[in-house]
């Protein structure tokens, strides 16, 4: 009887030994996965806390309260220079819209196509700080011959009202003279996009790209649209 109860016994602990065999050792991906499932763990084990140390390069060992507080520090300090830079962008983008405002009003009160360089002129470069600014009309005296006009239209527009980019050195000869341009924007002028091209540089090789916004472009636009055919007698 006693040999057949110790025989059991084993039987036991030989199948409780084999059942700890099939469980997985503990790794970081599963202890990863656990404290993932239970973000509570330390809630219900708090000692851990004052027990567990990170390896720190400055500082030794930190506890992981420590730890945390740092990365919470971290990304509050992350989120206030976003937040900072957010501002900036606001107000940068008020005072560009504000100076807009200013530009269609004066352009409004013009009486001839030089006033119209000139105000063009006046506020693209020196308030906007803009490299070159020119209008190109299709009619009139001041027309743009029409074997430059194709060039244009062909290259950049086709069905498209605005142009973000680079030039080639010929074609910002033809806009701006000796006025220099690393990215520009060109503007289909006109109801039926006959009337000219408004052109706009900048010395900054990325500040026109075909990201842009065109709200603000799109309402100068339109201002010259309503201007320029009686100015230029078109």
């Amino acid at each position: 009887m006693k040999d057949a109860t110790q025989a059991a016994e084993n039987q036991v602990i030989a199948s409780l030994a084999e059942q700890q065999l099939d469980v997985p050792p503990a790794n970081d991906e599963s202890v990863r996965a656990y404290l993932l499932q239970n973000p509570d763990f330390f809630s219900r084990c708090p000692e851990l806390l004052e027990k567990l140390v990170i390896p720190h390069e400055r500082s030794g060992s930190v506890s992981l309260v420590e730890k945390q507080s740092e990365i919470l520090r971290n990304k509050v300090r992350q989120l206030s220079r976003k937040i900072h830079q957010l501002i900036a962008i606001a107000k940068q983008n008020e005072r560009i819209y504000r100076v807009y405002v200013d530009l269609n009003l004066r352009l409004w009160r013009c009486t001839d196509f030089e006033d119209i360089q000139n105000t063009l002129e006046q506020v693209m470069l020196q308030q906007l700080k803009l490299s070159a600014v020119a209008i190109k009309p299709f009619k009139g005296p001041y027309a743009m011959p029409e074997i430059q006009q194709r060039l244009f239209i062909e290259k950049h527009f086709k069905n498209r009202a605005f142009y973000f980019g680079r030039l080639t050195e010929h074609e910002k000869h033809l806009l701006f003279d000796e006025q220099t341009a690393q990215s520009c924007v060109l503007v289909r002028l006109g109801v039926d996009n006959d009337c000219g091209i408004l052109a706009v540089g900048s010395n900054d090789p990325g500040h026109f790209n075909p990201d842009m916004d065109t709200l603000l472009l799109t309402q100068l636009q339109q201002f010259l649209n309503i201007l320029l055919p009686d100015i230029l007698g078109a």
